[in-house]
């Protein structure tokens, strides 16, 4: 009787296909962490652009109390993304130009990106919403605003939103 040494064939595609389950796991593991990633990206820079509004309209506060920051998110004509090196000069009050610049930032930055601005008294209430990928198939309706534009049916889409107050 002869003995047997070495791996047989059923051996060698059993631990194929348990590696390439693992690998697959893996794989699955490290597209769900690009996903957080983006998503923890999106917001931080949400936060960031809040911080930023707030921190021109301290700098011009008697403007910021007297609502000339005041926008909602359909008030603001639908803008679009300006990158040029050398944009149009920005018309109106230092308030309406702030207004102007941090709508552009909004639609540079993140996805559909828009933005209301409400003061109530001395309280300010920075909105921001912006589209964030799911992998699946939603209809949405989003008002036009700062850099935004309406939704309609989206492929893998949903609106993300996040709300910030603080005293001027």
């Amino acid at each position: 009787m002869r003995r047997q040494t070495g791996f047989t064939l059923v051996e060698v595609l059993v631990a194929m296909a348990v590696l390439s389950v693992g690998l697959l796991g893996l794989a699955s593991l490290q597209m769900m962490a690009l996903r957080s990633n983006s998503s923890a990206l999106f917001h931080t820079q949400a936060t960031n652009l809040s911080y930023l509004i707030i921190d021109s309209m301290k700098a011009n506060r008697q403007a910021a109390l007297n609502g000339d920051y005041t926008t909602s998110l359909t008030s603001v004509a639908s803008t679009a993304c300006i990158t040029s090196t050398s944009p149009a000069p920005l018309l109106g009050s230092i308030a309406q130009q702030d207004t102007q610049v941090w709508c552009n930032t909004l639609a540079c930055t993140l996805p559909q990106g828009t933005g209301s601005i409400l003061v109530n008294g001395s309280v300010v209430t920075i909105t921001l919403q912006w589209e964030q990928a799911t992998g699946q198939v939603t209809t949405l309706s989003s008002p036009v605003g700062c850099g935004g534009v309406s939704l309609g049916q989206i492929s893998g889409q949903t609106l993300q939103q996040i709300s910030m107050m603080s005293n001027l």
